[in-house]
């Protein structure tokens, strides 16, 4: 099982613990643009880093996650800048969710370009999406762009796990992540965490043990791939979990 990692703001010092990292890994860095992203990405010299991601996040107005309430015009460069990339969509809902309104008259159009840009795109497409993936909710998602199946879009989708936020126990992700692999394979993808704050800067950090027994059973279910949210939160207690699984 690969374990890479997402790092949200690739600061020298938030990836200064790439030092930690002694396995082949894969990070998934976000930037405000392919300039810079390409200027963080050559500032990564470690062998063990074997490939880079880019994960475009918006300006706040903007939106900042890749939704189709996002601004259309932000939606667009993105979309005409990365072509040919592997690139992270973070499939969420606004940060500034006065656009949910604002912006639902563009709703349709942005969902429409998305869509077309998933299904035309000469590179790989890393979906980070919400649980689940069977069901009415996930219709519902669904219709809101938050969520893309494989099967149809070419994208490999990554669902977030983040027992931090929300711990249903071992059943609830041992039968989810089961579920991921049986409908899409190696394109199912686990995201687990948070071992830091993100963006919102309030979301509670997983203790390791937790960490270990979601590693665990995204192991035992064949997940070919898991994300950790974020690297920078790496500590010798979490490294030792990880390395269990590496």
């Amino acid at each position: 099982m690969k374990i890479s990692f997402f790092e949200e703001f690739p600061t020298e010092e938030n990836l200064k613990k790439i030092e930690m990292i002694d396995f082949d890994t894969k990070l998934y860095i976000a930037a405000a643009s392919v300039d810079d992203f390409n200027k963080i990405r050559k500032k990564i010299t470690s062998e063990h880093v074997k490939e880079t991601v880019y994960w475009p996040v918006l300006s706040y107005n903007d939106g900042y996650w890749m939704s189709p309430f996002a601004k259309r015009k932000a939606l667009l460069k993105v979309m005409e800048e990365c072509m040919g990339m592997d690139i992270l969509w973070d499939c969420e809902m606004p940060r500034k969710r006065s656009l949910i309104l604002t912006n639902l008259y563009q709703f349709i159009r942005n969902k429409y370009f998305i869509r077309t840009f998933f299904l035309k795109h000469d590179g790989q497409i890393y979906s980070a999406e919400y649980f689940p993936e069977k069901g009415l909710i996930a219709k519902w998602m669904a219709f809101l762009g938050l969520t893309y199946n494989p099967e149809k879009y070419k994208n490999k989708v990554i669902k977030m796990v983040y027992s931090s936020l929300h711990d249903h126990g071992d059943r609830f992700i041992t039968k989810e992540v089961t579920t991921g692999v049986k409908m899409y394979g190696d394109k199912f993808m686990g995201a687990l965490g948070t071992i830091a704050t993100g963006i919102r800067g309030d979301e509670p950090v997983l203790e390791p043990k937790k960490l270990e027994r979601d590693l665990k059973i995204c192991r035992d279910a064949n997940v070919s791939e898991v994300v950790i949210f974020r690297l920078a939160g790496l500590t010798e207690e979490y490294m030792e979990a990880i390395k269990k699984y590496s």
